[in-house]
C-alpha cells in the first residue's frame, strides 16, 4: 500500500510536469517512455541519474552504441550516466562477469566497445569463458589477473546485483535507458513507418523525461 500511494503521488506529480511544460506536453506516458513502479533508488547524489540496460550479446545493444556514444558527449552537466547489465537468463551471467570484472579493473574505456564490436563484427564467443580469457589477453590484459577477478566474489556478487536490479526496475528487454530510477525508454519505442528506430526521437525524448527529472528534484 505505501509503495501504491508513492506510485499515486509520483503520477500525479508526472501528469503537472507534463500540463506545465510546453515541450513535455507532447509526450504520452505508455507510448514515449513508461513509469517505473515502484520507482528505485538512484546513487547519483544530485544529479540525474541515467541508466543504460543492455547485454554484450544483444545486437540492440551493439546497434545502439555509436548513437549512445555521441549523446554522452553532449549530455547535460547535471546528468549522471551509468551501465547496468541486464540478466534474464543464467546464459547471460559469464558476459554479466566479464563487464563487471572491467568494471573493477579499470578495463572499461579500454575494452566495453572492443566487446561489442569482437561479438557482433569479428563474431568472437566471448560469452565461452577460455575464449574470452585469451580475446582479453590479446588486448594486453594479464590472463591471471583477469580470471582471478572474473572468479572472485566481488564479480559474483556484481553479477547477482545486476539480476536483482533487471527484475527490481522491471526491465522488458534490452536495451532500455531508465532517468532517476522513475521512468523507462527503449529505442524500440520509437520507430519510423519503415520500422527502424528513430534515434534522433529517442534522445530527444530522453532529454525531456531528464528535464521533468530534474524539475521533479527541484520541487523537493
Amino acid at each position: 500500500m505505501r509503495h501504491f500511494k508513492a506510485y499515486l503521488r509520483h503520477a500525479a506529480c508526472l501528469l503537472a510536469l507534463v500540463f506545465s511544460t510546453g515541450a513535455a506536453a507532447q509526450l504520452a506516458p505508455g507510448k514515449d517512455f513508461r513509469l517505473i513502479n515502484p520507482p528505485q533508488p538512484t546513487d547519483s547524489g544530485k544529479k540525474v541519474e541515467v541508466l543504460e540496460f543492455f547485454y554484450y550479446g544483444c545486437p540492440h545493444c551493439a546497434n545502439l552504441q555509436p548513437s549512445l556514444k555521441t549523446w554522452l558527449k553532449k549530455k547535460p552537466a547535471d546528468v549522471e550516466f551509468r551501465r547496468a547489465p541486464a540478466v534474464f537468463d543464467n546464459a547471460w551471467l559469464p558476459l554479466t562477469w566479464a563487464y563487471h570484472t572491467f568494471e573493477v579493473m579499470g578495463l572499461l574505456d579500454k575494452l566495453h566497445y572492443e566487446v561489442f564490436n569482437a561479438i557482433h563484427e569479428q563474431r568472437v564467443r566471448l560469452s565461452d569463458q577460455k575464449v574470452l580469457f585469451d580475446w582479453v589477453v590479446k588486448q594486453g590484459v594479464d590472463r591471471k589477473q583477469f580470471t582471478d577477478t572474473y572468479n572472485s566474489f566481488g564479480v559474483k556478487s556484481r553479477g547477482m546485483r545486476s539480476i536483482e536490479m533487471t527484475r527490481d526496475y522491471d526491465i522488458p528487454s534490452t536495451p532500455a535507458l531508465t532517468v532517476d530510477g522513475k521512468y523507462m525508454l527503449a529505442p524500440s519505442m520509437f520507430l519510423k513507418p519503415d520500422k527502424t528506430i528513430d534515434y534522433e526521437r529517442f534522445y530527444n525524448v530522453i532529454d525531456q523525461v531528464i528535464a521533468m527529472a530534474r524539475k521533479e528534484r527541484a520541487g523537493k
